[in-house]
């Protein structure tokens, strides 16, 4: 997994995979953003309504630890062994969107990611047990990797999903 020596690091990170997945959407038209295509698992709506549920599910455990309450992750009435269920969920919430207002979401949601990330000590997001929502499975791992596995990871793997889907979709 990719490491980082400063938030100012992972932020420059996010910022920058964030553009080059989100611009991917601008040649993907309004008819065919529900399009499942033979040789990709997920529509380009899937892809971003995963991306954006998931930013906000990370967001959501520190805001609900930071205001008193119980977090359990993933979310409750979900498991870690059953996450396609949780990925209905987050289809089913962003399922009235139009292409242009879930990328429009996306890159809000990215600036709040960086918002709240900027909020946080280098030694706060680098250090293990900051958080007990980061520290609820077994790895205990300090925010960053959450934030990582969450943000710069999925985007470049379903970067390559929307090219490829484009790809797919054109000939």
């Amino acid at each position: 997994m990719q490491g980082y020596e400063t938030k100012d690091e992972l932020i420059k990170q996010i910022v920058k995979m964030a553009k080059l997945f989100i611009d991917e959407f601008d040649t993907v038209s309004e008819a065919d953003k529900n399009r499942l295509i033979e040789g990709v698992d997920r529509t380009p709506f899937q892809m971003l309504a995963y991306q954006l549920g998931w930013m906000n599910l990370v967001m959501n455990w520190d805001k609900n630890e930071l205001e008193g309450y119980e977090v359990l992750t993933p979310a409750p009435e979900y498991k870690w062994n059953k996450l396609g269920d949780l990925y209905e969920n987050f289809y089913e919430e962003y399922k009235e969107y139009s292409l242009d207002e879930l990328k429009g979401l996306f890159n809000n949601c990215v600036e709040r990611i960086i918002i709240w990330i900027s909020s946080f000590s280098d030694e706060e997001l680098f250090s293990q047990g900051v958080r007990k929502w980061a520290s609820s499975t077994p790895s205990k791992w300090p925010i960053w990797k959450w934030v990582h596995i969450n943000t710069v990871a999925p985007f470049k793997t379903f970067r390559t999903k929307i090219r490829k889907w484009k790809k797919l979709n054109n000939q």
